[in-house]
This record gives structure tokens, sequence and C-alpha cells, in this order.
């Protein structure tokens, strides 16, 4: 079977039997693809990188090195603008604290929007409390997307770093990084996106979106769990500090003064996830096989597909843009988002059973901006089809039912 065919499942053995998968936004199912490769990066071909002098040592650097070179070219960035991180959390994480800590003090600010998953709000309350530095957070608009003309006019030369989300996570609105990135650069600030949900959905090319850090997560790109990457410009790289030590990012140990190995290497201290990144750029590579063209459409077609069945409903509350990507999230009245996903959890009357994620979603600033202390929140992946919905529907009717 091509990888190219969209609507079967069969290449996922996590999605056989009447199951119906909707939380790919919190993690990808994987493709058999890349788990022989992650098998055989485990077990017949394992070795570890950049340290061993015999034959499949040198072969794992090799390939682990690749992965790095694959990872760079699926973005549109270069291989030393590259650093495996243990998941887009660390990436941000990292950034917070190397170029964060170097590069602001008190009376600078940084601007976030109301939108932001946890990971992209909770680092940088930490470097303020070590800091100084004050949080600005931009509006959304009423479709609930980042209003990029607020943030224009809450900019100003106080701001030196912008940090938002590509596609949230939540309402699946999408962000013109291109232009976040010009009102940014306008002030002299540097732009970091949260790729987590646009990677596995959109054509990167980080020339043309002249953001100057972009994080994502394996898992999501229907990779490994345990790896994924910062991006960065490479003269930002070159002058941030390391942030972890250890073995790997060194260039020279003496008691009285260690000097490092340059950028990426100085940022993955100690033995890296070779499995993983392995298994991310097979992941990647069965991506570029499908076309990320085909998989953005693939899920725009679904998502408009759910929401004009939900809008057809009396009791259902939709919340985000029409044309969000690849996630829709609601609430179904009188109804709690758990209740409603433990029900359709249960076995069907035709045996099928259903998953969403219910709660805050990582994103309780939103949450309280909705007015909501949760919401049902569908999402889909490459291997969702027309089945997934009707069984969601069903599920949803069975619920209704319930709850009378």
């Amino acid at each position: 079977m091509s990888t190219a065919t969209l609507t079967l499942k069969d290449q996922f053995p996590g999605l056989a039997g009447n199951w119906h998968y909707l939380d790919t936004a919190a993690t990808a199912q994987k493709p058999q693809a890349v788990i022989d490769a992650t098998v055989n990066a485990l077990g017949r071909d394992y070795a570890t990188v950049h340290r061993g002098v015999y034959a499949r040592s040198a072969e794992m650097t090799l390939a682990f090195e690749a992965a790095r070179r694959t990872t760079a070219q699926f973005i549109g960035g270069k291989e030393d603008e590259i650093v495996f991180t243990r998941g887009a959390t660390e990436a941000i994480n990292l950034v917070a604290q190397s170029w964060g800590l170097t590069n602001l003090k008190a009376g600078d600010r940084i601007l976030l929007s109301v939108l932001e998953h946890h990971a992209n709000i909770v680092p940088w309350q930490l470097l303020a409390e070590r800091t100084g530095v004050a949080i600005d957070v931009c509006p959304l608009t009423a479709d609930g997307r980042i209003d990029l003309d607020a943030a224009q006019a809450m900019l100003t030369p106080a701001h030196k770093l912008v940090a938002l989300a590509h596609v949230s996570n939540v309402l699946g609105s999408v962000l013109d990084v291109a232009r976040a990135a010009r009102l940014a650069h306008d002030v002299g600030a540097k732009l970091l996106v949260d790729g987590c949900q646009a990677t596995p959905r959109l054509a990167l090319d980080m020339k043309a979106l002249d953001c100057d850090f972009y994080a994502f997560s394996a898992h999501k790109l229907y990779g490994p769990t345990g790896v994924g990457v910062l991006w960065a410009k490479k003269d930002i790289l070159d002058a941030m500090p390391p942030w972890h030590g250890g073995g790997a990012m060194i260039d020279r140990v003496t008691f009285e003064k260690t000097t490092y190995a340059p950028a990426p290497q100085r940022f993955e201290a100690g033995t890296p996830m070779i499995v993983e990144a392995l298994g991310m750029a097979a992941a990647i590579d069965w991506l570029d096989e499908v076309g990320l063209d085909r998989a953005e459409a693939h899920e725009r077609e679904l998502t408009a597909t759910l929401r004009r069945e939900l809008s057809a409903r009396n009791d259902v509350t939709l919340f985000g843009p029409e044309d969000g990507l690849g996630i829709v999230s609601f609430a179904l009245d009188g109804v709690h988002p758990h209740d409603l996903g433990t029900i359709l959890d249960e076995e069907g009357t035709d045996g099928s059973r259903v998953a969403i994620r219910a709660g805050h979603h990582c994103a309780q600033p939103l949450m309280d901006h909705l007015g909501v202390s949760a919401t049902a929140r569908a999402s889909f992946g490459l291997y969702s089809d027309e089945s997934d919905i009707e069984a969601l529907l069903k599920g949803i009717e069975r619920t209704r039912r319930i709850f009378g």
C-alpha cells in the first residue's frame, strides 16, 4: 500500500479494530515504517554515537547526523541550526534559560498571547521571576485568532521577545508567522514560534517565515516520544551559552576552565536520544512521501466537515475560527467534557469506541477567556476519515440520550 493513501489506516497498528482515534493533537499514532525504524535502531543497529571508534558506532553516528540533516531539510533550515531536545517543552525552556538569561533584564518585556500552551507560558514566567522582565498578553480576535493588529499596537522597543503558537492546540487557528516576525523585528524583538501543531500539517520554510526560534516535538509528527527540535538562526545559536553541562558538549575540560563545542552540539549534553532521533527521521521521510500539501488539504476537509455537522446542532457550542486546521473544540450543553469523553470511549452498539481529548488542554488562560473550565476536542491526523466523524456524531447522540 502506498503511504500516499490518506484514507486508509492499515499502516498504523495502533488503530486496529473499531477504534476511532481523534486525539492526534495530543500525540499521533505511529506508522509501521516508524515502528520498524525504531526497532532496528534499538536492536539490530544499536550503538552509541560520537564516541566509539568501532564500525557500528561510526555507522550509528552517521545515521544520527543524517537524522539532523533530514530534520533541517524538512523545515527549510540548515543542519547546524538544529538542536535535538527531549521535546518542544525542553526546546522552549532552553531558549528561556540560555538566550533569555543572557539577553533579558528588568525593564524588558515579553509578548505572549491568550491561546498559548502552558509550555509557552510557564518558562517565561520562571524567567520573569529570575530577571524581572514583564510579560504582556496579546488578545484574540472574535473568532479565536491571535490579534496581530493588537500586537502591533502593543509592541514597543522594550519588547525583546515575542513567543506565539503557529497553530493553536485548542482552536486550530493559524498564525501568520511571517507578519508576526516583521512586527517583532520592527521593534528589535526576537520571535519564538511553538510549532508543535503546525509541523505535521503545514509545509515549513524557516527562511520565508523569518522567525528566530522554532520548536516542535516528534511525537505529534508521527514519530517517537522523548525527542524534539529547537531550530534557531545560526548567529543566535552561536551566541547562546550552554544550558546543560556534561559530556559531548565540550571542547576541552580542565579544573581551571572548560571550553565548549560549537552549536548545536554545545546544547546536547550527554548521550543523546539516538533511537528517537532516527525514529523522527523515519517519520519525516514517511510524511514527505505522503506530502504535506495533501496532509493539510485532508485535515482541512475533515475539520470543515465536523464543524458543519456540529454547527447544525442546537446543543453544541463551537470554539475557534471556521477555517481552523485539524482541531475542533466544542462543548455539549449540559454535559461536562470529561463525561462526554468517558461515554465516547465506551463500546457503542456497533462495537465502535471513540477517543477524544477532554479538559483544559494545557491552556487554562484560554479556557478562562472562553468562559469554560474545559472543552471537548477532536483532532485529526492523516489516518482520520469520515468514519471517525460518523462514530463521533453517533457517540454524541448516545451521550445526549443518556443525559436526557
